[in-house]
């Protein structure tokens, strides 16, 4: 798991990591019983237990707040090692839809990323807290992959691949869970990974 890092760098008293977490938590209470349109800094405050000015000196806006609310949510996904590239795959895939089902994701993320479309600063904050980080699982799996020989070891990051395999499975996975709303069931996880497999097979042999 990747740490959360401070939205901006500061002087001063040092951050408490408690409280840092109580306002994540109070901002994504907020959102699952409030929405986007009705959260305040000041009603997330009172919910965390701190002053408002506190929350003003950790995130310039609900923008950034709301972000990294979702960011360490994201952070909690993981990539043990299940002794083949499918049974990685499919394991982190459960995973994703898990944390896809929690009130608390669905919300804020759908939230943040419907704001994000008239809100360029917004969209790159998402950009680099979130999908950028996250793309560390696909170059975990890839590594490992080739460490176990299922793909060839001179298969490397060329021409954006890495980014395209992160774009089809966190598409694939928002998209059935989020937009069609049906199940992210082991029938459906074992009919994508295989199809995503076959395409990795293929980009191997080009």
């Amino acid at each position: 798991m990747c740490s959360r890092t401070s939205p901006r760098s500061r002087t001063g008293r040092p951050r408490s990591a408690a409280a840092d977490a109580a306002i994540l938590e109070a901002t994504r209470a907020a959102l699952v019983d409030l929405g986007w349109s009705k959260l305040t800094m000041g009603d997330v405050a009172g919910r965390a237990g701190v002053a408002k000015t506190t929350l003003y000196r950790r995130w310039a806006s609900k923008n950034e707040l709301v972000v990294d609310a979702v960011a360490v949510l994201f952070d909690e996904l993981e990539l043990p090692d299940r002794g083949s590239l499918a049974a990685d795959i499919e394991g982190v895939v459960h995973q994703f839809a898990a944390l896809l089902e929690r009130p608390e994701t669905k919300t804020a993320l759908m939230a943040v990323v419907a704001e994000s479309t008239r809100d360029e600063p917004l969209r790159e904050r998402i950009r680099t807290s979130i999908v950028d980080r996250q793309k560390r699982l696909v170059l975990e799996g890839r590594r490992r992959a080739q460490a176990r020989g299922e793909l060839p070891a001179d298969m490397g990051s060329t021409a954006g691949t890495d980014d395209l395999i992160f774009d089809v499975i966190a598409g694939a996975v928002v998209h059935r869970a989020l937009v069609s709303a049906e199940p992210v069931d082991a029938a459906w996880v074992q009919r994508f990974t295989a199809l995503l497999l076959g395409g990795l097979g293929a980009a191997a042999q080009t």
